[in-house]
């Protein structure tokens, strides 16, 4: 801790005695800078502990002087009296007391020399002191970044020695490690910052921003504003964070890569030998479930399961992240971390496997979130058909039908619809329509001449039948 005026005045060898400024007494002093300059700004930094002895000063300079010595932040000064002053004048002590600039007394007997060592021992020790925490600090941080409590534990650690908190950010935003609960709560946007350092304010702390030399950023708040040393520690723990991600990033890239290589040993039927690989797959008989989305969500979700391991396995597979679980309740998972259309299939595990694939781009042309496979395969040929261009073709088939009816000169395409739906029995689809068959035979000679078909030709009735299942 920086040796202020309070204690320096208080050293009884010294025997300084305070004038003037008493309020001021506890700024640190970063130095002592004797000078009998009237003037000697440009030659301080600030936070000196001036001394002088007054030797070209007289009444009509004290005011200025004083106050240029406030302007430079001075942390105070020292009048050596006995020389061409008997004491400190009373008119540069009211002066000072007006500006609130403490003024220090020396006496005669004491040298500038002796107040010069008392604080360069001082700052000699704050230094020594400053560097033994910053090694300590750094030892701690990598003994636990080594360990096995890895990025979290550095996290924990950081803000113990910097009595506070701190934050760990992935690339995206979100906390990946916080130091307490309360850590964890904070909110703060860091995604806006690419590279570099940022000081905020959040509550009573001040928070600094500091980005990975990786991806990510760390967050840590103190109540009062990190000293330097503080900063070094930080630093050190961004150091090692940023190592121990990018660490971390390969190894979830290789156990990615077995994963996958595991699902292709399932995929071709060699499950005793998957087994031995990864020994905790979840119990069979498997629900199996194909992932469609962003590569970035799937690496979300495929994080996200890693902590399930022995309930859940998960690999990718081309485009798809592939879930083997107990049971369907994983989906329920899939459905609160993205935008996802999946695939879910049950059964042996090759067939599986190819069905909720099959489901799951099923899922992505319907737009839909999630299609079992059993639902897929029960919508029969339009299940099997792209909407898109089924859309198309009813569309164009059906257009002089729909623009016919537009006119409202009759219901062609109900009639047609229902006349199909009853095998061409035109009593039955009448009866249902609630008109005359003479009135539906009308309607149905008119939608083939519009359509130049021969409705009698059971390709052209299966086309139409097609064609009228279609729904915008």
């Amino acid at each position: 801790m920086a040796l202020t005026l309070r204690a320096l005045a208080a050293e009884p060898a010294l025997e300084l005695r305070v004038v003037a400024g008493e309020a001021g007494l506890d700024r640190p002093i970063g130095w002592v800078h004797p000078t009998e300059l009237t003037d000697p700004q440009s030659f301080l930094e600030g936070g000196e502990l001036l001394l002088t002895t007054g030797l070209t000063l007289y009444s009509a300079t004290y005011a200025a002087y004083i106050r240029r010595l406030v302007e430079a932040d001075v942390a105070g000064l020292g009048f050596g009296v006995g020389l061409s002053h008997a004491k400190v004048p009373d008119a540069l002590v009211a002066v000072a007391d007006e500006v609130g600039l403490p003024v220090l007394e020396v006496p005669r007997k004491t040298p500038f020399i002796a107040i010069t060592r008392a604080v360069s021992r001082s700052v000699a020790a704050d230094e020594y002191a400053a560097t033994v925490r910053i090694g300590r600090a750094q030892q701690e941080l990598t003994r636990t970044a080594v360990g096995r409590s890895g990025a979290g534990g550095v996290v924990r650690r950081l803000a113990r020695l910097i009595d506070g908190w701190a934050v760990l950010y992935d690339s995206a935003g979100r906390v990946r490690e916080a130091s307490s609960a309360r850590a964890r709560s904070v909110e703060l946007d860091v995604t806006s910052l690419r590279a570099g350092t940022r000081v905020v304010s959040h509550g009573d702390d001040e928070v600094v921003i500091q980005t990975l030399h990786t991806r990510g950023a760390l967050a840590v708040g103190t109540a009062e504003p990190l000293d330097s040393t503080g900063q070094h520690i930080v630093n050190t723990a961004v150091s090692l964070l940023s190592l121990a991600l990018e660490q971390d990033r390969a190894q979830r890239l290789s156990l990615s890569q077995l994963h996958t290589g595991v699902l292709e040993l399932l995929a071709a039927g060699h499950r005793e030998l998957a087994r031995e690989v990864v020994p905790d797959l979840p119990p069979e008989p498997w629900t199996v479930l194909a992932v469609a989305g962003s590569k970035a969500a799937r690496n979300t979700l495929y994080e996200r399961l890693e902590t399930l391991a022995g309930q859940v396995f998960a690999a990718h597979r081309g485009d798809k992240l592939i879930v083997l679980a107990e049971n369907d309740e994983v989906s329920a998972i899939v459905a609160e971390t993205g935008e996802f259309h999946s695939g879910l299939s049950t059964g042996e595990f090759p067939t599986a496997l190819r069905q909720a694939e099959e489901a799951a781009e099923a899922a992505r042309t319907q737009r839909v979130p999630m299609l079992r496979y059993a639902d897929h395969a029960g919508a029969g040929l339009l299940g099997l058909v792209d909407h898109q261009a089924a859309q198309a073709f009813s569309d164009q088939l059906l257009a002089p039908v729909r623009e016919f009816d537009r006119t409202g000169r009759g219901d062609l395409e109900l009639s047609l619809r229902c006349w199909l739906e009853h095998h061409g029995h035109w009593d039955l689809a009448a009866t249902k329509l609630g008109v005359h068959r003479h009135t539906l035979r009308n309607r149905v000679t008119k939608a083939a001449e519009l359509l130049g078909r021969d409705l009698d030709a059971p390709g052209v009735r299966a086309e139409l039948w097609f064609a009228l299942q279609i729904r915008s």
